[in-house]
């Protein structure tokens, strides 16, 4: 059976929670294909980083899908692109602000997600959700994480593992002061969660 790590952040940004990990405690495991490994990552830099490579080495999973927060879109990102720089226009939780700096002084300028990018989009369109590609998946936390295990991915090749990364913009709860903010229920995150690992599920039997 398929081994699937899906991964969310903890609250940022004054926020009392994060939709990218929220979303992923509500999904039904027990209608998934899969041995599905679920896993809340700091808002911290080099923390979430070791964390998430740490348990790719402990579990060895088949597919990795990183979710993360973009307030202010209006659909689910499908990201394709994850580079490499950090440059936060706030700190983190330790209060770390990089500024310009490579993710990997060895790394190559960007990788691409191994996810079936515009499947996912498919399905997810199809199941009328609201989505699009994102060839940016910023500069903050979301995309150091996205970069750091593509780069893991590629130094230990004998790893077959395809990886990518998700934004889901707010839940409807966080935007009940913010009328001008598009917004998402939990319950259509979460299903746009469950489609994208069904879709992952499908596309290795292909």
């Amino acid at each position: 059976m398929l081994r699937v790590l899906i991964t969310g952040f903890e609250p940022f940004g004054g926020e009392s929670i994060n939709p990218s990990y929220e979303a992923i405690k509500h999904i039904n495991v027990h209608t998934l294909a899969c041995e599905l490994f679920t896993m809340e990552l700091p808002v911290v830099f080099y923390d979430a980083s070791k964390l998430i490579i740490q348990k790719i080495h402990e579990i060895e999973p088949d597919v990795i899908i990183m979710v993360g927060q973009a307030g202010g879109r209006k659909e689910v990102s499908v990201e394709r692109v994850a580079i490499n720089l950090d440059d936060s226009h706030i700190p983190d939780h330790h209060g770390v602000a990089p500024q310009d700096d490579p993710i990997s002084v060895f790394g190559p300028s960007a990788y691409f997600s191994t996810l079936p990018t515009k499947m996912i989009l498919k399905a997810l369109q199809d199941d009328h959700i609201p989505a699009k590609l994102s060839y940016s998946a910023g500069t903050y936390l979301c995309n150091h994480i996205f970069y750091s295990v593509m780069h893991e991915l590629d130094v230990n090749p004998n790893k077959n593992i395809r990886a990518g990364f998700i934004h889901v913009p707010f839940e409807t709860s966080q935007t009940l002061y913010k009328a001008h903010q598009f917004s998402l229920d939990l319950s259509v995150i979460t299903r746009a969660l469950e489609v994208i690992i069904e879709t992952c599920i499908q596309s290795s039997s292909v």
